[in-house]
Order: structure tokens, then sequence, then C-alpha cells
């Protein structure tokens, strides 16, 4: 199999925390903010790997015209209902179903660890970008960390910088930016990566849960972390960011 979906009951769990839960909020803000920097609207913003459909929604909001691939009927069904015509299940590292030079940006949030091969969902993704057109892409970074939570969520890969670059560059893209990102909840992280290999966590893919004040809290630290990222390179953290240009 070409790419590993997350089961029915991860993307539940998406729909269910996709609007509150910190992880999601920061990293969509993070990526609203880039876009309009670097694609700003009007235009057509094409999401691989949808799930939930939220970002869907707020890119609307934004002023872009939306359309999505997701390997994931369930995905597809739900995006439907909430009122998304232009989505279709789609294998990301198959020629896409649009038309070339038709796309403002591309976006593909923590989806290319899924695939066996990234570049061609990549290579996909700048043949359907209007020319000077972007891709933000976001992926797990650190491959030290790689472990348990990687393998139930179907990962292939962690990600370092140089293995990101090297990817865009064969598929074709210029990478304008890459840095990392959510430095903040890297120590915690960390140790919690380390004490699986000693004790494998249990079976499941859920999001930790957090009181109403921590997830709070944490959203207020990946804001201010974002000021320092839209200055400056972030030098170390659980993720990274990209903007890769056509």
């Amino acid at each position: 199999m070409v790419m590993q979906a997350m089961g029915s009951e991860h993307l539940d769990e998406l729909i269910a925390l996709d609007d509150a839960y910190w992880w999601h909020v920061a990293k969509r803000e993070l990526v609203a903010r880039l876009l309009a920097r670097h694609c700003p609207p009007p235009g057509r913003v094409v999401e691989g790997g949808f799930g939930s459909g939220r970002n869907l929604r707020e890119f609307r909001r934004l002023g872009y015209a939306v359309q999505g691939l997701d390997a994931m009927p369930q995905a597809v069904d739900h995006a439907r209902r909430i009122g998304f015509d232009e989505v279709w299940q789609h294998d990301l590292t198959q020629p896409w179903p649009l038309e070339p030079e038709s796309t403002r940006a591309v976006v593909l949030l923590d989806v290319l660890e899924h695939l066996a091969d990234p570049v061609a969902a990549l290579g996909h993704a700048a043949r359907v970008l209007e020319p000077g057109g972007g891709v933000i892409v976001t992926v797990p970074a650190n491959p030290r960390l790689y472990g348990p939570w990687d393998e139930q969520l179907g990962h292939h890969r962690r990600y370092t910088s140089r293995l990101l670059r090297s990817q865009a560059l064969e598929a074709s893209l210029r990478v304008e930016r890459v840095t990392h990102w959510n430095s903040f909840s890297l120590p915690a992280a960390a140790v919690v990566r380390t004490l699986e290999r000693w004790r494998p966590r249990r079976e499941g893919t859920e999001f930790p849960r957090v009181p109403g004040w921590v997830n709070r809290t944490l959203v207020g630290c990946a804001r201010m972390e974002r000021w320092w990222l839209e200055r400056f390179a972030v030098p170390a953290g659980l993720s990274l960011v990209g903007v890769l240009r056509k």
C-alpha cells in the first residue's frame, strides 16, 4: 500500500478535537499566516490529506476557493456533509485529478510522513501549481524520536531539514523557507518517546488530553513562537514547516 491512511477511529477523534485542541489550532494559525504572506488570496487552495475538513473551512474564510484530496472515503463523505463539494478520494502519489497550473497553493499538513513516495506527491503538487505558486508543508521532525507512536500513526519516517529540502528539490520545487516549530513541546515529547522504548504505550492514537487551562497555555506558547519564527529561524522543534515554491 502506498499510503498508510489513518484509521476511522483517528478520523473521528480529529473531527471531535480539530476545532479547539491546541495542536490543531496552533498548526492552523501558523499555516494561515504563511498562506497570507506567501500565497495571498484570491486563488485556489488544494489541501492534500484534509482529514476532518476543518482547515478547508478556515481557508475558505480567508478568501480562497478550496479543493481537497484524501485517501479516506470517510473523510470525503464528512467534508461533503459539511458543505465542501470539490473533494475527492485520491492517492496523493498518483497524478492528481486537477488541471495543471490551476492552483495558487497546495497545503500538505503532516501528510508526507505517511507516504512511501513523498517525492511523487510533491511532484504532482508542483504540476497543479500556477507559476509562482507555493506548497505549505508540515512534517514531524527528529528521526531519533521515531517510535511506537509514529508506527501506530502509519509514519514511514520523521524528517530532518536536509531530507525535506532534498525531497522538495527532487520534485522541482524551490525551497523558500524551512524551519522548526513546536519547540516548546519538544522536551516533554523527548521524555515520553524515550520512556516508550522501555514501556511501550498502549494501543491507540489518541491525542493526550489536557485540562482547559493547559490547552489555552499551549496555544499561547505557539502564538509567541510564531511571532519569533516569522522573523527568525527556530533551531529545534517537534515539527518542521516549509514553504516551497514552483
